[in-house]
């Protein structure tokens, strides 16, 4: 039962909840200019957040204006990777405290970035209400980008599901280990069951993919993509997008420990090249004309 004294907080949210909705529809009226791409994993430490900070980059360089969300609302660690400091965080967007462009930082590579939440348990599980307003703040602001990487939470919590839900490409990150692929497996099952995927509709089916990280060959990559395809073929009717693979390489948690984005730092290792071909296979796949390369990316491709 709805004490008296609560009953005008109530209502106000609902009002608040009505206006927004009201305003996501007229955002959603006019054509949407950004690709989101959405980076899961199953479980945590396969280096999804590696790989969202980097590719990012990756896709700056070839002329997209980039934004980088960290969503994970509960361990957020991307300022750490990128080696930046943030000026504030979701919980002050979601508060009131500050507007999102407050919060919005340039990172290296021009890439502006949006830090997440570290060690705030009340928005590891946000509200209905709460995750609606954080993607209409996103909405607000896609307008000025062409792709919104989303550096998603690890597992198959509602915060994840409902922020990856709205991806236009989803990217589900998994290593070769047994463990990985089961939970990358859960992840890709989740999807297809929150969105109904049929198979009929084939552009759905297409915005999910799948990228082999930390593999010791070109061979274990395939072989991963393989295994993981043809269980989801076979029991989910499903067909996963082959979005490559990114070799093992010891420049990468150097990169970590001197908080600076390995693309950058060691841009001729093994895994800046591969990441640098998953964001060329990603801005194909996307459809969208990319401006003209930033020399960074020109620089690059004399040593790749």
């Amino acid at each position: 039962m709805v004490r008296h004294d609560d009953s005008g907080d109530l209502r106000d949210q609902a009002s608040r909840l009505r206006r927004m909705m009201a305003g996501d529809a007229e955002v959603d009226a006019a054509r949407r200019s950004a690709h989101a791409l959405a980076v899961v994993s199953g479980k945590g430490g396969v280096g999804k957040t590696f790989v969202a900070s980097n590719l990012a980059i990756a896709l700056a360089a070839r002329g997209h204006r980039t934004i980088l969300f960290d969503m994970d609302m509960g361990l957020a660690n991307a300022d750490i990777v990128l080696g930046v400091e943030p000026v504030g965080t979701w919980s002050d967007v979601l508060s009131g405290r500050r507007a999102l462009d407050e919060i919005i930082v340039e990172a290296p590579g021009h890439v502006s970035f949006v830090p997440g939440c570290s060690g705030v348990t009340e928005l590891a599980n946000l509200s209905e209400f709460e995750r609606h307003r954080l993607l209409a703040a996103m909405r607000r602001v896609e307008a000025r980008y062409d792709v919104m990487v989303l550096d998603c939470g690890a597992g198959i919590s509602r915060n994840v599901v409902a922020v990856a839900d709205l991806a236009d490409t989803v990217l589900v990150l998994a290593t070769p280990e047994p463990t990985a692929l089961t939970d990358a497996y859960a992840m890709i099952k989740t999807f297809a069951q929150e969105r109904q995927w049929g198979s009929s509709d084939r552009a759905a089916l297409a915005s999910i993919g799948l990228v082999v990280n930390n593999a010791i060959s070109r061979r274990e990559g395939r072989d991963t993509y393989e295994r993981l395809a043809g269980v989801a073929a076979r029991f989910l009717h499903l067909p996963v997008a082959d979005l490559g693979y990114i070799l093992r390489d010891d420049h990468v948690p150097a990169a970590v420990r001197q908080r600076r984005p390995v693309i950058l730092g060691y841009p001729r290792c093994s895994a800046s090249s591969c990441l640098l071909a998953l964001a060329g296979r990603l801005s194909r796949e996307m459809g969208r004309p990319e401006a003209s390369q930033s020399l960074f990316y020109r620089v690059i491709n004399l040593f790749v």
